[in-house]
């Protein structure tokens, strides 16, 4: 907390003192093959003072779950960050040599990834400077006891080489980084979940989501579950304590309760409280205020089943939500056209909304990578019954298109194939890329159902791929649709097709700039984008759909006939919604293993070689403002907002504020 007096020196020590300062600079950092931004928060200033205080005391309950991220990614992740902080605060030799700096290098992507395997690729990355200068300089700030211990984990390439493996032949449990599993192989786990699961329940719990499964000295498999008094307690109960005076000022008593609950799961790790929360939380539409606090998604569990911590906290965009609020309106009708078989709709679709949000704050598994659009609850039986909640985050979205603008060279420049295709998609690509977003989120997460006797879990390690793909296949599909003209959400017919272009290119290459030379394709989303550019591009070629053209030694893929790719994304749209209604494991497989993974290396290499020449960063993310609370005579008048471009700075902060474990 700090002064009227205080706040004026905080805002003086930053690069830029207001959201209005129009020399406000998104891009403060680059390192590896990321970029470090900023985000502006507008609007702040319109909420109440009970407002801000809401959303301060969230932000709090949200950062305090900074540690429990860490640990789930690889259990040595968090002595490892403190090591790193330990040096980074207290090293005093020479900073200007090339081993310091390759060690600098390395602590920032660590705090990137919120650990020691790559946030997106998931392959672990090695530091820069040599194994005896990491040891040399753990020595000099008290930590060579720790030495043994650690410098195998962050120098030997054969342990823990992947966070999520994704070496199929083998146990993809017992094989994985993440700390999600002890002393248990994928059978046992398989089977440990099989006995506790009614597949005939139409409200089934997510068995698993908040636990550790460990087998005992005495070969008893067990749940080491989440909760105040058990696994991560110490950071529940500090996140506990900032819910409960967010409750003290909620905005209603709908919020109030949800809370309580969501209080109350965490104290008991009983997972039906969860889906209590979850119901209570959705159908809060009248709040300007919202967040997100948990064990959400399962994008690094081997089996789709166990979620990482993640928190964020957002307030309504009133001109952003208009668009989302248009499609969600017509949520059914959007449903009823699907190009799916009928027995995989919804016959209801019940309690779709979607808003435009500005974020105050993000944590966890939203920090520093950051989403730019969420749709949640994730419960399949939540959606069918009482429906789901979907953002587009405005301000996120602004800062990645304002940061791409500091930069003079761009990827449509170099990849497009002609100059009207880069006209077109200057003037359409930002709406329609924003709009994909809306559907994918809005509505293509929240269409179609699951077949009776058909378990959420049946897809395995495979349903967040194809679950990623459903979404962008929905929102594809409907992007041409007239229906978006009709509601004045599209300004003519012919605006879809610059995403049309620019996903296909992307998908089909562009987006291997991110992955390293010979390695596969395992992110959920990117495999999402590869399976459908690579499917329509072998089931286009008979009529040449799209087509590889190459000119002066570069390859292009062009989009000949948008309509006849709508097809195409209808037809597929069509078989995975019936792979996930029917649980089709085998099908969902095949896709993925033919479509998804494998990288044609000719075009690795050409694309990587081409991005390098643009001196580009593949990967982003961002630092939070800080949120301040102003004092005068003793009393809290206000929370401002103070923005800072320090990096390592926000890093060390928050590792010494909000460190719980």
């Amino acid at each position: 907390m700090i002064t009227i007096a205080g706040l004026a020196a905080a805002l003086a020590s930053c690069s830029d003192k207001t959201a209005k300062n129009e020399d406000f600079k998104y891009l403060v950092d680059e390192f590896a093959d990321l970029k470090i931004m900023r985000y502006q928060v507008p609007g702040w200033n319109e909420l109440s003072l009970q407002q801000k205080e809401y959303i301060y005391h969230l932000a709090e309950a949200a950062k305090y779950g900074r540690d429990i991220i860490w640990m789930q990614n690889c259990k040595h992740n968090l002595e490892i960050r403190k090591v790193l902080e330990n040096i980074l605060e207290n090293y005093t030799g020479d900073k200007t040599i090339e081993d310091w700096k390759g060690f600098e290098t390395y602590a920032k992507r660590v705090f990137f990834s919120n650990g020691i395997h790559h946030h997106y690729a998931e392959d672990k990355f090695i530091p820069e400077c040599s194994k005896e200068y990491f040891e040399e300089v753990m020595a000099s700030v008290g930590e060579a006891d720790r030495c043994a211990g650690l410098i195998a984990v962050i120098y030997d390439p054969a342990v823990l080489p992947q966070r999520k493996s994704t070496d199929k032949t083998g146990d993809i449990v017992a094989e994985s980084a993440v700390n999600f599993y002890e002393g248990v192989t994928r059978a046992e786990v398989e089977k440990f979940y099989a006995d506790m699961t009614d597949p005939s329940d139409k409200t089934p719990v997510s068995y698993g989501l908040n636990s550790r499964v460990v087998k005992g000295a005495d070969g008893v498999i067990y749940e080491d579950v989440y909760k105040v008094g058990g696994l991560y307690g110490p950071a529940l109960e500090k996140i506990c304590s900032e819910l409960e005076k967010a409750a003290a000022v909620a905005e209603n008593q709908t919020q109030k309760d949800y809370i309580a609950d969501l209080v109350n799961y965490y104290r008991t790790g009983d997972l039906k409280l969860w889906d209590e929360y979850n119901i209570k939380w959705v159908n809060d539409t009248l709040g300007t205020v919202d967040f997100v606090n948990g064990f959400v998604e399962d994008y690094n569990a081997p089996l789709g089943r166990k979620a990482t911590w993640e928190g964020l906290v957002n307030f309504k965009d009133s001109e952003a939500s208009k668009r989302a609020e248009l499609i969600s309106e017509s949520a059914q009708w959007f449903e009823d056209h699907s190009p799916v078989d009928a027995r995989f709709k919804k016959k209801e679709v019940k309690g779709v909304t979607a808003k435009g949000i500005n974020v105050a704050v993000l944590a966890g598994d939203c920090y520093p990578a950051a989403p730019i659009g969420i749709n949640l609850p994730n419960a399949d039986w939540i959606r069918r019954e009482h429906g789901s909640k979907s953002v587009t985050i405005a301000n996120i979205t602004s800062a990645y298109g304002k940061a791409a603008q500091e930069s003079p060279r761009n990827m449509l420049s170099e990849f497009a194939w002609s100059e009207e295709e880069i006209a077109f998609e200057k003037k359409y690509g930002d709406l329609t890329n924003d709009l994909h977003t809306d559907l994918h989120e809005c509505l293509g997460h929240g269409s179609g159902q699951l077949l009776p006797g058909t378990s959420p879990n049946a897809l395995g390690e495979y349903s967040s791929t194809l679950e990623e793909t459903r979404a962008d296949l929905f929102g594809l599909y409907y992007l041409a649709d007239p229906k978006l003209v009709e509601l004045g959400i599209l300004p003519d017919g012919e605006a879809y097709k610059a995403q049309y272009s620019s996903y296909i290119r992307n998908g089909i290459f562009t987006q291997f700039t991110r992955i390293e030379l010979g390695k596969k394709n395992t992110e959920a989303h990117m495999q999402n984008r590869k399976l459908i550019a690579d499917w329509c591009y072998d089931k286009g070629l008979a009529g040449n759909v799209i087509e590889k053209k190459v000119r002066d030694g570069k390859t292009y893929f062009v989009v000949n006939d948008h309509e006849a790719l709508r097809g195409l994304f209808a037809e597929l749209l069509a078989e995975i919604q019936r792979i996930k209604s029917e649980g089709d494991f085998e099908a969902g497989k095949a896709l993925v293993e033919k479509y998804a993974v494998n990288i044609d290396p000719e075009l690795h290499k050409e694309v990587k070689e081409r991005y390098e020449a643009l001196g580009l960063r593949p990967y982003g993310g961002f630092i939070n403002p800080e949120i301040v609370p102003v004092e005068k005579n003793g009393e809290i008048v206000d929370y401002e907002i103070v923005y800072n471009d320090d990096y390592l700075g926000q890093m060390l902060h928050y590792g010494r504020k909000y460190a719980t474990l």
